[in-house]
């Protein structure tokens, strides 16, 4: 058999092995957001790193520890692998059809808090050094891995970590956090993720609720207070009224629309998806769907707190409201910059008294779609999927990429076993064997094709 022969046999008869340690990690409930089960998690990624022959430490930061880990190969290229340990919570539990934290498996599919977002992926990378290092006696090329346990609350520390790693952190190219097939089972590459600004708003008008027949008249309303705050911010026709909020913003490339309009047109499956009848202002599909999808800036209210919301009615007037925003921000918008026109908006508006509260954020970043380790990712993956790459120059979702392409100047390309059902971030997330198996194959293709094979 050829090397490359060697490799997939490999990897299809040591499947169950790689789910065991999936398992492990899916069974330690490394919530971020709750500030559970990190040091566990973060100590269990070390022993795998270490069990991979890497030379691997746990590095504390400001929050949650980075799990640093490097290996030499015979090359003198380095390939960095960059994800993340932390999950998000598991609630609601009872929409769970199995345990949240125990590994099930149903048919081809694996479910999971965590098995699609982010531990399956990372199992994934693990899966193909070992299948490389099985079959061709070591590393092709030298791989440097950084799992944070930020990445579900906007890596607050992460850029900080980079920044001052930067030098040891020095590769040739990045392979991200995620990846995905499409609805047709294609592989889909995404060269840039959006940027981010949470914040949550507070507002209080009195020190306890009231009785609303008592004081509808002559108290001022919490919950209204920040409905009409909410109001000012973004306007029927979708567009954000905060002053300055689009000035900074770079527009796609002739290149970039010429990418969307490569792709498939999903509008309908996103229907099917997600039971929604319409889109926004009237959309219905193609490329400037496309465009508006990824290359225009949103801002979402993500949540809303106040007053009384069990069954049957209690009249009650709220003495506090609060809610929960993220704005996607497209190349060059900076959060900070965001935030601080946010809080002069308020003002003007006359509603100084709602509170502002910066939860995290980032900027967004961009890969060039002709560099060399692009090419090779998509060339390699057509030795493993029977359908072409699908290539987008932008995806709607945010991460921390942007201290990469700043710090370290990598290409970063994104490679995963996720798919349009896998339900990360919702009850019964899970991952489907055949896509973590094509996506182990399609990474060890890309070790072996940075040490020039």
């Amino acid at each position: 058999m050829s090397t490359l022969e060697q490799i997939d046999s490999y990897i299809e008869a040591n499947l169950e092995r790689w789910f065991g340690e999936l398992g492990q990690l899916c069974a330690v409930p490394s919530v971020a957001a709750q500030n559970r089960g990190i040091a566990e998690c973060a100590q269990l990624v070390h022993e795998l790193l270490v069990a991979r022959g890497l030379s691997s430490e746990i590095v504390p930061t400001a929050g949650n520890p980075v799990v640093l880990a490097e290996g030499a190969g015979r090359s003198g290229r380095r390939l960095l692998f960059y994800n993340h340990y932390d999950v998000q919570p598991a609630e609601p539990l009872e929409l769970w059809e199995s345990p949240a934290f125990e590994l099930a498996r149903r048919g081809d599919q694996l479910f999971a808090r965590g098995v699609a977002d982010d531990k399956g992926e990372f199992i994934s990378r693990l899966a193909a050094i070992d299948a490389v290092q099985a079959i061709t006696g070591g590393l092709p090329c030298g791989v440097t891995f950084l799992v944070e346990g930020e990445e579900e609350i906007s890596s607050p520390n992460l850029p900080g970590f980079i920044a001052e790693n930067a030098e040891r952190l020095k590769a040739d190219a990045c392979l991200w956090e995620f990846g995905t097939v499409n609805y047709e089972g294609a592989p889909v590459l995404f060269l840039g993720l959006r940027g981010i600004c949470y914040v949550e708003f507070s507002v209080k008008t009195a020190e306890i609720d009231a009785h609303s027949g008592l004081a509808g008249s002559i108290f001022p309303n919490a919950a209204w207070r920040l409905t009409w705050a909410l109001n000012s911010i973004k306007g029927p026709d979708g567009r954000v009224r905060i002053p300055g909020f689009y000035d900074n913003i770079v527009p796609p490339t002739a290149r970039d629309l010429d990418l969307l309009t490569a792709l498939p047109d999903e509008s309908e499956k996103y229907r099917q998806t997600y039971g929604v009848t319409s889109f926004l202002n009237g959309m219905s599909g193609g490329p400037e769907f496309r465009r508006e999808e990824v290359f225009v800036p949103t801002c979402t209210i993500c949540g809303l707190d106040s007053g009384y919301q069990g069954p049957g009615s209690k009249t009650v007037l709220p003495a506090q409201a609060k809610a929960k925003m993220d704005f996607r921000l497209v190349p060059d918008q900076d959060p900070e910059d965001i935030v601080a026109k946010l809080r002069k908006h308020l003002q003007a508006e006359g509603f100084g008294d709602v509170e502002v509260t910066y939860l995290g954020g980032g900027r967004a970043a961009r890969t060039d779609p002709d560099d060399p380790f692009i090419q090779m990712v998509i060339r390699k993956a057509s030795e493993v999927y029977d359908k072409p790459t699908q290539v987008w120059p932008m995806v709607g979702g945010s991460g921390p990429n942007y201290p990469f392409t700043h710090h370290l100047k990598v290409p970063i390309a994104t490679v995963g076993s996720g798919y349009p059902g896998a339900q990360a971030h919702a009850p019964n997330e899970n991952m489907r064997i055949p896509d973590f198996v094509r996506t182990v194959k399609h990474l060890a293709r890309i070790v072996l094709g940075m040490g020039g094979n």
